[in-house]
């Protein structure tokens, strides 16, 4: 039977996941895709069982998937039954303070970048600026000069033209360099491949309810370095957040007090959404339920639920099997440890078919409701595949290490990361988070755009006897329905969007989900534009009170640098004729390398300054020089329109293609970066250059989404962290 997916669908797995030959064309369908998978798993069970059935363990896990009903992370439908393997998306690696501990880590971080996976790091244990280095008689440059250098090497590695290294980088509250690094991603163009987030102690909030002053530590003396009022660093991270999005936050007590292992170590960082505490050297493996698939004749299905997820942890424990780690000492740990994490995805679209509104009283008990029974299954069936297979190596010493707890398989189950590929892929919301829109315009390949409706509220609208087709383009400017006289009530009451939702409700729904998870809850607290500091203050205060183990915000627009597909419309600006080109320009042209080859840029000018570029590719002809061609000449008429040549350049600069290349100490993108670099030296103009334009889909051109501490295109599947 033929797999029923989007168009959105469709488009992600051809771009992301389906295999290729070497000249990029398809040679694998939505359903070879899943039988690979599923295949290639399903062989651990004879390391277990010689005479294990793996022909229905296959079907099993290739009904779960075809019927989108249950998808594992990404690397894993990437990667399995494939050459290279590498099937987890999260990693922990440590950064000792030494230089050799932080270039091996590099390199190893390299490695996993190379195979497919994020990473976390905490870089709490490197010495601040500006303190001794005893074998040099010299001083240090800090935990964020040593984070550049990540981030540099990250823009650097490609990972097989499907996934753009992530890294974590965390920062204890008191480390002396706390208050640089709270602020070093206001800088739009600072570690752009880095989501940051300070590690907050529980020492650290007792200080800030007291309002009184605690200790900055050095952690190469393990002597305090000097005091500083709580409250004074708290609002430092507030009023960043505020204005960046950035710094995230973690709270180490609650994290820790769940540690499964403590005897193996303190957990001190987490993967790039923050949703997967580890320990260094340690991976987990996750897959989430589709819980809008759980709901039949307006009720949830409990045993087609408690079904998935027995199945989904028996995936889950087999990919620790198959899996190809990129490093001996990873694998080594995630045998020892055997962490897994099954979440969700589609609740929302569950409230929905429910009927029963995302803020509101019964959606939080409906959260609960949920997650208990998917956490208590999930731990049962690992009980029986510890009785089965033996328990994880390091259960001895471990919090399950006592006569009256049950075996356990895994030292973790259970985890809520962000879905936004492959929520896509199985055709409904992200995560546990509300809708993103309930239509959004959709960018298609003539150039064209289209409004992409939800599909349950065409179900809906169609039962409530009123035309939806005036309303799509009015519903796609905001994403919204609930300023529309024209939507029923009892429909603006259940399709409610993250930007129509009071950040309070967030926050509720993130720790009914955080109460019944051993790992962590990935969810991003939305906010309008206008919210005021002591809302992003009063949501923090609210998420440690509530036992979440980390949040991340997001207030709209500010990090947003070209306009999004969900928003007013503007007003109509007066019509611009280009001045005449003159007879005669002068200029000059010059040679610059690419990742596609040698460009030749032309730039002239007349009296009244530049006035057109032109530029070509060596000998290449087709759909790039076209492209290229196509490029200087919207160039041109710009320039002759009176545009700036500063704002040109600005849009020019970060446009990035899947062979980035360096010339002349600068990373060239591509081919419209490469003609930025030309006009900036040729008009000598001070520009500040960028890496990456968020609030447009840099691939697409679509809306994007935060969600689950992430950044998504639900047009092309895009993810900053995946």
């Amino acid at each position: 039977m033929p797999i029923s997916l989007s168009p959105n669908a469709e488009v992600v797995l051809k771009r992301r996941y389906l295999k290729k030959d070497e000249e990029g064309n398809l040679i694998e369908g939505p359903e070879d895709l899943f039988r690979r998978v599923a295949r290639s798993v399903a062989s651990a069970d004879a390391v277990f069982d010689p005479r294990a059935d793996l022909k229905r363990t296959e079907e099993e896990f290739y009904r779960l998937m075809a019927d989108l009903i249950f998808m594992p992370n990404s690397p894993t439908l990437m990667n399995a039954g494939r050459r290279l393997g590498q099937l987890s998306a999260c990693f922990v690696l440590p950064v000792e303070d030494s230089i050799e501990g932080i270039f091996e880590t590099l390199k190893h971080t390299a490695m996993i970048h190379k195979s497919g996976g994020g990473t976390g790091f905490s870089f709490s244990r490197v010495r601040p600026a500006n303190d001794t280095v005893l074998s040099t008689h010299g001083i240090s440059s800090g935990p964020i000069s040593f984070m550049t250098v990540f981030d540099i090497a990250t823009e650097t590695i490609k990972q097989g033209g499907t996934r753009r290294g992530a890294n974590m980088g965390i920062l204890r509250v008191d480390h002396p360099d706390i208050e640089d690094f709270i602020h070093v991603k206001t800088n739009l163009k600072r570690l752009n491949n880095f989501n940051i987030s300070v590690a907050i102690t529980g020492e650290f909030m007792e200080a800030l309810a007291a309002d009184i002053e605690y200790d900055l530590v050095n952690p190469r003396t393990k002597g305090p370095v000097r005091s500083v009022r709580a409250r004074e660093i708290f609002e430092k991270i507030v009023d960043a957040a505020w204005e960046s999005g950035e710094p995230g936050v973690i709270f180490l007590d609650h994290i820790n007090r769940s540690n499964p292992t403590p005897h193996l170590g303190q957990i001190e960082a987490t993967n790039p959404c923050g949703e997967q505490p580890l320990l260094p050297y340690e991976s987990c493996n996750l897959g989430s339920i589709n819980l809008s698939k759980m709901v039949s004749g307006g009720s949830i299905d409990w045993s087609k639920l408690r079904s998935s997820v027995r199945t989904g942890i028996h995936f889950l424990d087999n990919v620790i099997e198959v899996n190809k780690y990129p490093l001996k000492r990873i694998e080594e740990m995630s045998r020892k440890t055997r962490k897994i994490g099954l979440g969700v995805m589609g609740f929302a679209d569950m409230l929905i078919k429910l009927g029963i509104p995302y803020n509101s009283e019964e959606a939080v008990e409906m959260a609960e409701r949920v997650m208990a029974f998917i956490s208590a299954e999930a731990r049962q069936k690992s009980i029986e595949l510890g009785r089965e297979r033996g328990n994880f190596p390091a259960y001895p010493g471990s919090m399950f290490d006592n006569p009256k707890t049950p075996r356990m398989r895994n030292a973790t189950t259970t985890t809520i990361a962000p879905t936004g590929t492959i929520s896509i892929i199985a055709g409904c919301s992200s995560g546990v988070e509300p809708l993103f829109a309930v239509a959004y315009v959709r960018h298609v390949l003539d150039g064209d755009t289209l409004p992409e409706i939800h599909p349950l509220f065409l179900e809906m609208v169609s039962k409530s006897g009123f035309s939806y087709k005036d309303l799509a383009m009015k519903i796609a400017q905001t994403g919204s329905v609930q300023h529309l006289d024209q939507v029923p009530d009892a429909l603006k009451r259940i399709f409610v969007t993250s930007h129509d939702i009071e950040p309070e409700w967030h926050i509720r729904i993130q720790a009914a989900f955080q109460k019944y998870t051993d790992n962590a809850v990935s969810k991003t607290v939305n906010f309008p534009n206008d919210a005021t500091l002591e809302d992003i203050e009063k949501v923090y205060q609210m998420a440690y009170a509530s036992g979440c183990k980390g949040v991340t915000i997001y207030r709209y627009g500010t990090r947003d640098r070209q306009v999004l597909n969900i928003g007013k419309g503007r007003q109509p600006e007066p019509k611009i004729t280009p001045r005449t080109r003159p007879v005669r320009t002068y200029g000059i042209t010059e040679r610059i390398r690419t990742g596609c080859g040698k460009l030749y840029v032309t730039i002239n000018s007349d009296q009244e300054g530049i006035c057109e570029v032109f530029a070509q590719m060596g000998k290449t002809g087709g759909c790039a020089s076209s492209q290229i061609e196509a490029t200087g000449r919207l160039i041109s008429l710009a320039l002759r329109s009176g545009v700036k040549v500063e704002s040109i350049i600005k849009q020019l600069s970060g446009i990035r293609c899947p062979a980035p290349i360096w010339e002349s100490g600068k990373q060239i993108l591509s081919c419209p970066d490469a003609i930025s670099h030309v006009i900036r030296n040729y008009t000598q103009v001070s520009v500040p250059e960028t890496r990456m334009m968020i609030g447009a889909c840099p691939e697409c051109g679509g809306a994007i989404a935060h969600d689950g501490g992430c950044i998504v295109c639900h047009s092309c599947g895009f993810s900053r962290c995946s």
